[in-house]
């Protein structure tokens, strides 16, 4: 369904360890919103849903939401680090086009 890099692992077990009180998992989704229509969210969870899709990759655990997981199969999601800044890039082959601030698609 959804691919993690080992980047990302890290920064989300980072993300997880940081939290100061144990949680479900991080949770990745589609939302409504941005320069193209849609945008990807994350978010630690403190419990998992009973309708949640669970990906377990090494030591995190990440969720998904009923309706996120049909416009997030195949992605390939990952942590990438450079002088412009760090963060989470979705590599989404269902996304038919992005904006430039690459973090919002349709």
């Amino acid at each position: 369904m959804i691919e993690i890099t080992e980047p990302a692992r890290s920064a989300i077990k980072a993300a997880i360890d940081g939290a100061g009180q144990p949680v479900a998992g991080l949770r990745v989704m589609v939302q409504g919103g941005g320069c193209a229509g849609m945008k990807y969210g994350m978010a630690l969870e403190l419990e998992q849903q009973s309708d949640d899709a669970v990906i377990d990759a090494g030591e995190v655990r990440v969720l998904v939401d009923p309706e996120s997981q049909a416009v997030l199969s195949g992605t390939t999601i990952d942590f990438v680090s450079g002088l412009e800044g760090s963060g989470f890039v979705f590599n989404n082959p269902n996304a038919s086009s992005s904006c430039g601030c690459g973090k919002s698609f349709c």
